[in-house]
């Protein structure tokens, strides 16, 4: 219990922190710090302008990690991302020039804008967390951390996620527009300066890493897990749903559910936490049937139906 009170408090600081830049969004805030915890990655699908870049940003200068944003474009290379080897003419030998993505926490802005080559360059980075460029096999530092953006609704000129790629995000969120007080507080506090350039680190990269060891050892009932693939087996026999979640969707609301109870202190995962991240770890994994998109079915619709609909194992009917 000491370690997952360790957790917690590193957890809280770092969200508290980044309050200070992105108001009024502490749920999201705490999601993005629950896929740091679980060294999960992060696509955040919302429209320009609502804090995505900041978001990235403030946590990065939270835990004074190195930090770099990748601007994705149609005409970007592969090579753009993880970096090249060049020849050098006094050494007669290739020196490797790492690439942005060699950061701790690597913003990937409009990543539905680069070619599917490109946007293939980042799997093995999100994945295996190396690079490799002419053979040669170079390791991405610790913690690190993927947070890409998209906007859903200008199409022109994009270039869908694959399903392999969207399945290697743990999360999907939104931050959306904030409330008229918040909104208002975020007018004041950028009269003379931007807020983000006041915030200090409040705990180290060390800190963050002992934290995601500890998130691991939050104890996860027999129930529970049932919970979580009865949830993920109705994603497949939805007759709405083409493509149900993978494993990886499984993993990723067992090990999220494991991160949630931590930041709220508790070392046991209880169906809440569950219910609570069924939506950000599942619904960017389905495909929606063409029969159900004519009917403009979301797979957000759908997982919070499935929220309503399927029981916790162990529960009973009120009588």
């Amino acid at each position: 219990m000491p370690e997952i009170e360790t957790a917690r408090a590193v957890a809280q600081k770092i969200v508290a922190n980044v309050e200070r830049v992105i108001l009024g969004k502490r749920n999201e805030i705490e999601l993005a710090l629950i896929a740091l915890l679980c060294q999960g990655h992060l696509l955040i699908e919302d429209v320009p302008g609502v804090g995505k870049t900041m978001l990235a940003r403030a946590l990065a200068k939270s835990l004074g990690c190195t930090f770099r944003r990748i601007q994705f474009t149609p005409d970007m290379l592969p090579t753009d991302v993880t970096g090249v080897s060049v020849f050098n003419q006094k050494t007669r030998e290739f020196e490797f020039r790492p690439g942005p993505v060699h950061a701790q926490i690597v913003l990937t802005d409009e990543i539905n804008r680069a070619t599917p080559k490109t946007q293939s360059a980042l799997l093995e980075c999100m994945e295996e967390r190396q690079v490799t460029v002419d053979g040669v096999t170079y390791p991405l530092p610790q913690p690190f951390l993927v947070m890409a953006t998209q906007n859903p609704i200008e199409y022109e000129g994009t270039f869908p996620l694959p399903e392999a790629q969207l399945d290697r995000f743990m999360l999907r969120i939104r931050l959306g527009y904030p409330a008229p007080k918040d909104e208002m507080a975020m007018l004041d506090a950028q009269r003379v300066t931007h807020p983000i350039d006041t915030i200090t680190q409040v705990a180290t990269a060390d800190e963050l890493l002992h934290a995601q060891r500890a998130v691991k050892d939050v104890y996860v009932d027999a129930l529970i897990k049932e919970y979580i693939l009865a949830l993920v087996e109705a994603t497949r026999k939805h007759p709405d749903i083409y493509l149900g979640a993978s494993p990886r969707g499984s993993l990723a609301l067992y090990k999220t559910a494991q991160a949630r109870a931590a930041i709220q202190g508790r070392d046991y995962v209880i169906p809440d936490d569950i219910k609570a991240l069924a939506e950000p770890a599942l619904a960017h994994r389905l495909i929606i049937s063409p029969a159900a998109r004519l009917k403009n079915v979301e797979a957000r619709a759908v997982v919070e139906e499935l929220i309503h609909s399927v029981a916790v194992p162990g529960s009973r009917a009120a009588m």
